[in-house]
């Protein structure tokens, strides 16, 4: 069980997978399935992301994902946090902003932490 002094670098995963914003949602489900992963980093001017909810919310709306880029639909204002943040502190931002993934950022990208990391770690 994780202490009040575990930090994101304890548990953050440090295999980025990435997807083009020109891709379409249906490369970028097969993606995420290959690489059992729920979120996908966009690199384009500014770091985005888009995540499985996202794809589900774009299906939901009728929009066809064959033909709907990830550019389209990613979120272009992401949260980041850096490794030496505490777990506690990430899990409430997660809270807060209502998101499953956090970026973690030293100048560069270096990780991601989920829900799912910090869940299984405080648990």
């Amino acid at each position: 069980m994780a202490s009040e002094r575990t930090l994101v670098r304890d548990v953050m995963s440090t295999s980025l997978v990435t997807i083009s914003p020109g891709a379409t949602l249906v490369e970028a489900a097969t993606r995420m399935r290959s690489e059992d992963v729920s979120a996908l980093l966009v690199p384009s001017t500014r770091l985005a992301i888009i995540t499985s909810t996202d794809i589900l919310d774009a299906v939901a709306q009728e929009i066809d994902p064959a033909e709907t880029t990830v550019g389209e639909v990613m979120t272009k204002s992401v949260e980041t946090v850096t490794p030496d943040l505490r777990l506690t502190e990430a899990a409430a931002m997660m809270e807060n902003f209502g998101i499953n993934h956090l970026p973690v950022v030293d100048d560069d990208l270096v990780g991601m932490v989920s829900s799912t990391d910090i869940t299984s770690e405080l648990s």
